[in-house]
């Protein structure tokens, strides 16, 4: 399927903005894309058939506005050896051709126009360009605004000028997107090694076998080539040939897009390049997590011994603030991991916006998940101290606690009994003094040994209380990490989706789409007009 450059660009203006808001490309990057050149020949007519335009380009002095005037058979182009010459840009075209939409901020008093009657002429649209090496910086603005509309170049030269440093840099730069004719002006000064070096120049700059047509602008007749000029001229305006310059403008305007598109690609990064981002943080935050956990001792110690003194007051209300293990300390070293895993991410070369976007908001949660976990984990170590073991057997000695002393009391109670039942019925002598002493102290035997037990055995609140904080740190910092690690996740998969609408854009610049017909033959003299 063939794509309009006009579409493309608008895809490639509207990809470029969103990946710019998101961080992935610069704005200058983005400038690149954002103000797409739909510049062209046929946009300055209504959709249809338009005429060929040709212009006359140089520096001057070389008789560019001479040779309109020839073509014209009348003086239209001002002429004259002060420099620079011409000031304006001068149109000469049938009178039934009209342009419909000028260049954007062109100035029209700027602009002669002149017309003919000639039929055979009907379908050209002769322009004379003003001296693009003037000193005049406005000559240039109204050349360089000119060119993207221009069919064929007619471009002059003169024995003396034929190497003109400025003219050649322009003909370099705007080669591939005209087609050219060459006219070597004045030839009546010139020689035949003057004509070959120009033409060796032309084979250097793309042109394999460049059209150069030698002619004269002096009073006197002389046989030159003009004529072979015009002729030439006439017989590339036809609609055909017209259609094929615009097909060819067309890929050439994709093929620009399409460079500019992989160089913006190249700036994101390659999706191997993302697959190193996690292991940089997993380096990262191994170190980062040791050096906090290292630094949170004396802290945890210190809020460790608050909540066991306050373990009651933690209970009764659940409101009350403990102090907090995150300071300015902590803060400082996170930010620091944080800011060198950005700077390792941009210095393999992917854009570093999006995980300074989106670490903002996990700098701001990192305080906030340490003293939740942190203070979920020690309360719930203080409302059940120790280890299981250890709360097994308090529970024990609990109940043995309770249950020792009754079993004591109720064994006396019926030794007391049994003796006192059996006294009555034999001679034998009622329990004595020392049945009393001894059930006595086995009773508070049973109840104070426990007692004793569960008082040294009691786990210590403050030791409670740190392996708790201990273990809602790990469990903070791996809250975090995933954190990182699921944003990370997040930005990969987004970069996975730049790169694929990039993607498919370069592939629809790729497109060609050119109707056999619309090929240009490698026998057609055109083909001697473009550069190689």
């Amino acid at each position: 399927m063939a794509y309009d450059y006009s579409d493309l660009a608008e895809n490639a203006q509207h990809w470029a903005e969103q990946a710019c808001t998101a961080g992935w490309i610069s704005p200058d990057a983005a400038r690149q894309l954002t103000n797409p050149d739909l510049r062209s020949p046929d946009s300055l007519f209504n959709n249809g058939a338009r005429p060929l335009i040709v212009a006359f380009m140089g520096g001057s002095g070389v008789g560019k506005s001479t040779l309109l005037n020839r073509l014209a058979g009348k003086p239209i182009a001002r002429t004259g050896i002060e420099r620079p010459t011409s000031r304006e840009v001068t149109l000469f075209h049938h009178h039934s051709v009209a342009i419909q939409h000028l260049p954007e901020q062109l100035p029209i008093t700027q602009i002669k126009i002149a017309q003919h009657e000639e039929e055979a002429k009907k379908n050209i649209i002769w322009i004379d360009m003003p001296d693009f090496d003037s000193t005049e910086q406005s000559n240039k603005q109204l050349v360089l605004q000119w060119l993207p509309h221009i069919d064929v170049l007619l471009y002059v030269v003169s024995p003396e000028r034929y190497r003109d440093e400025k003219a050649w840099q322009l003909l370099l730069a705007e080669g591939a997107r005209h087609a050219w004719l060459f006219v070597l002006n004045q030839w009546d000064r010139g020689q035949m090694e003057q004509y070959d070096d120009f033409k060796q120049q032309l084979h250097k700059a793309g042109f394999f076998e460049p059209v150069i047509y030698k002619t004269v602008c002096s009073e006197d007749v002389q046989m030159d080539e003009f004529a072979l000029l015009e002729e030439t001229i006439i017989s590339l305006a036809t609609g055909h040939i017209v259609e094929q310059l615009e097909q060819r403008g067309q890929q050439l305007r994709k093929a620009e897009l399409k460079q500019k598109l992989q160089s913006t690609a190249q700036l994101l990064g390659s999706e191997a390049s993302f697959l190193q981002v996690r292991l940089l943080w997993q380096q990262q935050w191994h170190e980062t997590s040791k050096q906090l956990q290292q630094g949170f001792s004396w802290p945890m110690q210190q809020t460790a011994a608050y909540y066991a003194e306050h373990a009651a007051d933690l209970i009764t209300h659940p409101q009350s603030a403990p102090l907090s293990l995150w300071d300015a300390w902590a803060q400082t070293r996170f930010d620091d991991a944080l800011d060198e895993f950005i700077l390792s991410v941009d210095q393999r070369g992917i854009p570093a916006a999006p995980f300074k976007f989106g670490l903002s908001s996990v700098r701001e949660k990192a305080a906030k998940i340490i003293q939740a976990q942190t203070e979920l984990a020690a309360r719930q170590a203080l409302a059940n101290p120790g280890n299981a073991m250890q709360r097994g057997f308090l529970k024990g000695m609990r109940a043995c606690e309770i249950f020792l002393p009754l079993a004591a009391m109720a064994w006396v109670g019926s030794q007391v009994f049994t003796g006192y039942y059996y006294s009555n019925m034999t001679s034998t002598h009622y329990l004595g003094v020392d049945f009393a002493i001894h059930s006595s102290l086995l009773i508070a035997l049973t109840w104070l040994t426990p007692y004793f037990i569960l008082k040294k055995v009691q786990p210590s609140l403050k030791k409670s209380a740190l392996k708790g904080l201990h273990k809602g740190l790990i469990q903070a910092l791996n809250l975090i990490d995933s954190e990182v690690a699921a944003l990370v996740e997040t930005i990969s998969l987004e970069h996975a989706g730049q790169l694929k609408q990039l993607a498919g854009i370069v592939d629809q610049c790729s497109s060609n789409g050119i109707e056999p017909r619309l090929l240009i033959d490698s026998n057609s003299p055109l083909t001697r007009m473009l550069v190689n």
